[in-house]
């Protein structure tokens, strides 16, 4: 106990305590802001795989738009719901089961 007291009378101890303490719970960069931070650079990440695994799959259809013109016409007709002049198109839209 003594020995206890005598550490809480130390001033390089209580310096020390005080920058954790204000470093952990006062500063700007706490421990809170940290793990806020933290957890939208993870988001931001998430976002950020997912848009380019997107552009890499509209590249790989502008080129096969590019190179054959039997890809455009599936790609206008399955997209755009186009038709030629003489044809009719159904659309065809299944409903979840309702339970």
């Amino acid at each position: 106990m003594i020995r206890l007291l005598e550490l809480l009378r130390n001033k390089y101890f209580l310096s020390v305590a005080a920058f954790v303490v204000w470093m952990l719970f006062f500063d700007k960069n706490d421990v809170i802001a940290q793990y806020e931070y933290r957890s939208q650079v993870n988001k931001l990440q998430e976002e950020k795989d997912f848009y380019v695994k997107e552009i890499a799959k509209v590249k790989k259809d502008l080129n096969e738009l590019n190179t054959d013109l039997n890809t455009a016409e599936k790609f206008a007709r399955e997209k755009y719901f186009m038709k030629k002049d003489n044809e009719d198109v159904f659309v065809i839209i299944k409903e979840a089961p309702k339970d």
